[in-house]
Order: structure tokens, then sequence, then C-alpha cells
């Protein structure tokens, strides 16, 4: 008789959530075509924009669908090469590998790039921001993340936004909302931002699916296609996507839901984390990680295992049933860690961190299996 197959328990829920049930969608028509099937999918396309623009609290015509949180930020990051004059494009210097990348690519086709600091927290403070506009004079797009896609800290994007509405020339605010929607309150519209990135798959919809939010619908792209999605995003739309991920910001996105499910999943993390840091073996990253639910996600916690390589104890808790990783998935092929390093995390820390992040069905259950398999982790290691 084959071996029966160990139990599987994932808490790598940073780079992928576990497939939610949505509303399959039967309109296989092209929505740019004219004819009735063409019609029935263009309506069903209209209706998940109308569904996602109803819970981010934005106008309909301000949302575009995208292939996810990748493209959203390329495409955003993109409008630069359409802008006239030579105006600065700053990052913030612990932002998702799709920003770092389309920094490095605007700066080899000529354009001056800039970065902000973190703080050893690795969020983005309203002073740091300041000391930026200060140093480059002439900034005129500027990305922040929301939260941060491997340590969790929350930047206070409502302040920044006032830091940079304060500036005598107009700077375009683009964040990256991937970690942040359905996970903590949304306030686009209050928060002035111009342009922001969500992608499907964190929140239980499906691979390939995103949104890409601009204020001004108006803006000249860089890419261009067959004009779909008002000339935003070109190629043939994908209705069933767009169906599944307003399905999914509908039953997850919305205010009261996402603040149910912070409070259960900060009551976990702190069982989690206070039991970890009694192993002495285990130190969070940042040390200084306190369970206020205003700095820091409680869906993400990096920590460290002293003497144990994160590949290594990747790999052991793998071997035992539980999916944890050692940084973001999409840059899962490299050995640095960025992020860490901008956050000024020595290098030993860097190389012993691992990624655990939990989801809205992780149970109190899970924790606790977690924790015992550390435990043992920990004997022989």
């Amino acid at each position: 008789m084959p071996e029966k197959e160990k139990k599987r328990y994932y808490f790598d829920w940073a780079a992928s959530a576990p497939a939610e049930e949505t509303a399959s969608c039967i309109h296989y028509g092209n929505p740019s075509s004219q004819h009735s099937e063409g019609r029935k999918a263009k309506a069903c396309l209209e209706q998940a924009r109308q569904k996602c623009a109803c819970v981010l609290q934005v106008k309909p015509e301000t949302l575009f669908f995208t292939s996810g949180g990748t493209e959203s930020n390329s495409i955003a990051f993109f409008l630069n090469l359409m802008r006239k004059g030579n105006g600065r494009i700053v990052s913030s210097s612990a932002e998702h590998a799709s920003v770092r990348e389309a920094m490095e690519t605007l700066e080899k086709t000529g354009k001056p790039v800039g970065s902000v600091a973190v703080d050893s927290d690795g969020r983005v403070t309203a002073d740091n921001l300041e000391k930026a506009f200060d140093k480059y004079g002439d900034v005129r797009f500027i990305s922040v993340m929301a939260v941060n896609n491997e340590t969790g800290s929350i930047s206070d994007i409502a302040s920044l936004a006032d830091v940079i509405r304060k500036q005598k020339a107009p700077v375009h605010f683009h964040s990256d909302l991937v970690q942040a929607a359905g996970k903590i309150p949304l306030d686009i519209s209050g928060w002035e931002i111009d342009s922001a990135s969500i992608s499907a798959h964190k929140i239980g919809g499906p691979r390939g699916i995103g949104l890409l939010y601009l204020r001004n619908p108006s803006l000249d792209v860089f890419f261009r296609g067959g004009g779909q999605e008002n000339g935003i995003r070109g190629g043939t739309e994908n209705v069933q996507g767009a169906c599944a991920i307003a399905d999914c910001l509908d039953k997850l996105g919305n205010l009261q839901t996402v603040k149910t499910n912070f409070d259960l999943a900060l009551n976990r993390w702190k069982k989690l984390i206070s039991s970890l840091t009694a192993t002495n073996r285990c130190t969070l990253i940042p040390q200084q990680r306190a369970h206020d639910k205003e700095l820091f996600s409680p869906y993400i916690l990096q920590a460290a295992f002293n003497n144990i390589p994160g590949e290594v104890m990747a790999r052991a808790l793998d071997d035992l049933g539980f999916a944890v990783s050692t940084g973001s998935a999409c840059s899962s092929n490299s050995p640095e860690r960025p992020v860490l390093a901008a956050m000024g995390i020595p290098e030993k820390l860097r190389i012993e961190g691992i990624r655990i992040s939990q989801g809205y069905s992780t149970t109190d259950e899970e924790i606790d299996l977690f924790l015992n398999a550390v435990a043992e982790v920990l004997k022989f290691l």
C-alpha cells in the first residue's frame, strides 16, 4: 500500500493564499466583441469593477484589471517615461522586487532615481520622507508600500501623503497595497494616493489577476495594446479573474470583516511571538517588534533562529509538514535580503531569517502544532 501522505500546514500566506470559493463566470465571449456573447462578458467585467470599487470606496473608472501586483506596479512606474521634464523617481529602500527592478530599468533609460530610507522597523516615516525631499529637490514620483511583504511593518500612508501634498511641485504618490488589501483598513481616497496595486492571489483569488488604481485615469501610459481597460492595460481581459478578485474583495475586503479578521490574527500572533521568544533561540526581525497593531501586520512575521540558516530551517519545517519561506517568493532564487539590509539588520540575522505568514483560516491549533514543530527542529539543529 502507498505511504499515507503527511498532513500539511500552510504558513506562507504572504506568498500566495489558499483559494477561496468564488462564483464561476460562464461568459466566454471576448468583452471587446460586439456580438451577444461579447456584450455579456463586458457586462460581467463591468459588474466586477463596480463591486471592487464599492469595497475600496473609489470610482469604478479609476480601477483597471491587470495580471497582478507586479504589472500594476510596472504600469504606474513606467508612466514616468511619458512625462515631460526630468523629475526624479523615488521609492523606499524596502520595496518589493517588482519596484526595485522597475527603478533599475528606469535608471538605465536615463531617469534620475533616488531612495527613501526606512527605519529599523522597516517602515517609512514622515521624517525620513521629508529628508528625501530635502536631499533631492526634484522628486516627481514616489512609491511606498503600505505593508512590507517580508516584515509586516505598516507605514502610515496618511502621514506620508500629508508630507507629499505640502511640496511646491506636484508629486505622484504610488503605494503597493498587495499585502494591505484585505488585511488592514484601507482609505485610498482619503489618503489621496495617485496610484496603487492589488493582487488577487494574496486574498484567496486566482493567480494572474490584479488591480491598478489610478486617481487620474486619463494619464498617458507607456505600454500599449488593443485599447482595452480604457487604454491603460491592453490585452483581452480576464473576465473570470476579474469576477474572482471582485468576489474575494467583497467577502474579505469590507471594513468590518478586515477588522474582525485582524483581531483574530493578532491574538494568534501574540501566542506565536511569546512562545518563540521564550525559546531563547529565536530573534524577531526587527528585534523590537511589539504587538502594537498600528505598527505591524499580524499576518507576517520575520524571525531568525540562532546558528540555523533560514534555508535549513525552512527545509526542516517542510519535512515536518509546515510551509514557510525565507522571504519574498519573487526573490526566492536570490540569497540576498535587500529589505532586511535596508533596515540595518546584521548579515548573520539576515541569513538566518525566515518569514512565517498566516491567513484568515489559520487556527489556534495550527499555531500550537507549528510551535511543536519548531521545538522538534531546535532539538537536532
